[in-house]
């Protein structure tokens, strides 16, 4: 069985895969985070139905949420470095060609998280009292200061468990970017294996890490979803 399936190959590697972590945390975070400023942008784009700007973001997040993110991933790859040498044709720029290929990979990450946690601001926006933004009118507050202070608030422990689960995937989707040539948990695990031909103990290995990832993350979220409902309840009562 040693030479068909080896455990102990598989302890080895652990180490060597898991240096690749970090990278995979740090691309994942910021991604998300600028995920979830478009992600409230749009859906407050949508919840005042802004003119001009609602349809330009629907196709944004209708084409987001119906393609393949690889697919987004390479757009934004092949893509971008056409664009800046559009750009330098028409106007006489000398914008970089050569972006940095983490530049591409949080693009991507981002507008694919920011499409889907702006359908979960919308219909959390959208669970909030209505009466709840012209009591806000009624009292002199502005618009900006009635959702800073009152709506979105509300809206966010709502949106808490959908987010959650979209940050999680995120963690999921960076698996994609060894495609581009990056090196996170996945391209680490095949530049491993590739010495050995090991595959699937590298696989069994990097499907672990991100087990244990996504779970402590998804424990994380629970405690914040916890406490929030609770303040949210004090309130109510």
């Amino acid at each position: 069985m040693g030479d068909l399936f080896n455990v102990e190959f598989m302890l080895s590697i652990i180490p060597e895969i898991l240096s690749a972590l970090p990278k995979t945390i740090w691309l994942a975070s910021i991604s998300g985070l600028i995920g979830l400023i478009i992600g409230l942008i749009v859906a407050l784009i949508r919840y005042f139905e802004i003119k001009l700007l609602t349809p330009l973001v629907k196709v944004y997040v209708s084409f987001i949420r119906g393609t393949p993110a690889i697919l987004q991933l390479f757009i934004v790859y092949y893509g971008i470095p056409i664009l800046l040498k559009i750009i330098n044709q028409e106007f006489g720029t000398a914008y970089a060609v050569n972006v940095p290929k983490d530049v591409y990979a949080i693009i991507a990450l981002s507008l694919n998280a920011g499409a889907f946690m702006s359908e979960t601001f919308r219909s959390s926006l959208l669970a909030v009292d209505i009466g709840q933004l012209e009591a806000c009118y009624s009292i002199n507050l502005t618009t900006s200061q009635a959702l800073r202070r009152v709506i979105i608030p509300q809206a966010f422990v709502i949106a808490i468990p959908p987010l959650s689960n979209t940050l999680v995937s995120l963690v999921k989707e960076t698996s994609l970017l060894f495609m581009i040539s990056i090196v996170d948990l996945m391209a680490q695990g095949r530049i491993v294996a590739a010495r050995s031909y090991r595959y699937l103990e590298m696989y069994i290995v990097v499907s672990l890490i991100y087990w244990v990832v996504c779970s402590i993350l998804a424990a994380f979220f629970n405690a914040v979803e916890r406490r929030y409902s609770q303040y949210e309840r004090r309130l109510t009562d």
